[in-house]
């Protein structure tokens, strides 16, 4: 093959570029001899649904591509499939590593061969690299960490990133260790929760005693602290207008700087339910809680930090029209996304919110926490135009049945032998903790 032949052929190669290690230089050096090589750099969109969203962002990692010897050129590559980006540039050969043709791309592999054979290309395969595991990498990657700002920022590129994004309560190291590694391969991809909320009533069920105020911002930065030193992925902070009366900027301001993605504000104000059980609830005036969502905007250092207000009048008895003109007040007050409840199990009501907002406000995130109307998908609640769906509260409410069952078992035998089963092994939860493994 000669130079000016080179020169007059494409060679694309689909790169997810956020760890750079041999095995991947090799394939770009392998595919520079073939012709001028096209890299079609992932998008977090691309990668989401298959993979957690890379650590870089999308121009960090085109521009070390960039400058690596024997890449012509670096385009995006906004599918996870190869097909739509081979079938617009039409390249002379693609090149990979042959172990496709058993990992998690076997079937990309079949839509690849079958499109290259369209338009008259060639499929290049090379040796894997012995000795490179991306997964050991990654887990090296988990154990070192992030960075408070690489965690604070991570929500908003999720939300970019991904039709749902899925968020599971944590009350715990390790029950957010749990959220941080679990894992389910399903036909569409890769299932996961994306992050982590923490919860004031999740927080009060864990405690022996009520003479302590449990909601108190203080009380409950030890459990925060707690996990954010062993996991990686964003946490929304569950605040209470009674938690921050005179101090919700000093708030902010710690959150954000311990790497928090965001704070959810609400409009209700009640007293400690479980210290005042009858007290009443009221909802704050639009005014007062828009002045108290400006006092937060005007307290972050950064825009990835988050206010989402968490407007409560369905769950009041208040109509949908009611709640649409406050979330819409918040929104004008600087509010970066809008959490709204309702107590009916239909979910008509918090439907109806949601497609009128929508109209209304094309890009703010509606998060929505489906407790009552827990019979609706992800899918329809995404096609109601939630982006974020917060499960609360469960893994607690689980945690007690369980140890209360195990609790009784070793009562009734006189003997620990019948609840191995229902125990995970010691092991196996050191796996769960980074560095122990």
């Amino acid at each position: 093959m000669t130079t000016s032949e080179k020169k007059e052929k494409t060679v694309y190669v689909g790169i997810t570029g956020d760890m750079i290690h041999p095995g991947i230089i090799n394939i770009i050096q392998q595919g520079a001899k073939y012709g001028r090589l096209i890299v079609g750099l992932l998008t977090n969109k691309a990668i989401a649904t298959h993979k957690r969203i890379p650590y870089l962002t999308y121009e960090q990692r085109k521009k070390i591509l960039e400058n690596i010897k024997g890449v012509s050129e670096v385009v995006p590559q906004e599918d996870w499939s190869y097909v739509p980006n081979l079938e617009k540039l039409r390249p002379d050969y693609i090149i990979h590593g042959d172990d496709w043709k058993t990992n998690y791309l076997k079937n990309i592999r079949t839509e690849v061969f079958e499109v290259m054979k369209k338009i008259g290309g060639e499929v290049i395969e090379i040796p894997y690299t012995k000795g490179i595991n991306s997964s050991k990498i990654f887990e090296n990657k988990i154990n070192i960490g992030v960075t408070q700002e690489q965690r604070l920022e991570s929500l908003k590129r999720l939300i970019k990133s991904k039709p749902i994004v899925r968020i599971l309560e944590a009350h715990s190291g390790l029950s957010g260790l749990i959220i941080e590694n679990l894992e389910i391969e399903k036909e569409d991809g890769v299932h996961r929760f994306d992050g982590m909320w923490m919860s004031c009533l999740s927080e009060m069920t864990g405690l022996d005693t009520v003479e302590v105020d449990p909601i108190d911002f203080e009380n409950r930065l030890n459990t925060l602290n707690d996990i954010l030193e062993c996991t990686t992925k964003p946490i929304i902070y569950g605040g209470d207008s009674h938690e921050f009366p005179e101090k919700f900027s000093s708030m902010v301001k710690t959150l954000e700087r311990k790497g928090v993605s965001a704070v959810i504000l609400s409009d209700k104000i009640n007293k400690n339910p479980i210290l005042n059980p009858n007290n009443s609830e009221v909802l704050c005036g639009e005014e007062e809680f828009c002045n108290k969502i400006k006092e937060g905007k005007n307290a972050q250092l950064t825009d990835d930090f988050m206010i989402i207000a968490k407007v409560e009048e369905l769950s009041l008895g208040k109509t949908v029209d009611d709640a649409l003109s406050k979330a819409l007040a918040c929104i004008n007050a600087g509010a970066d996304g809008i959490l709204v409840t309702d107590k009916d199990k239909t979910g008509e009501r918090i439907k109806e919110f949601c497609l009128k907002l929508r109209k209304e406000n094309k890009e703010i995130p509606i998060v929505l926490v489906p407790y009552e109307y827990d019979q609706i998908t992800e899918k329809e609640l995404n096609e109601w135009g939630a982006n974020i769906i917060i499960y609360t509260n469960y893994l607690r409410k689980a945690a007690y049945p369980a140890m209360k069952k195990c609790a009784e078992t070793i009562l009734k035998s006189e003997r620990s032998l019948e609840v191995n089963d229902m125990c995970m092994p010691i092991k196996e939860i050191l796996t769960l903790i980074p560095g122990t493994s």
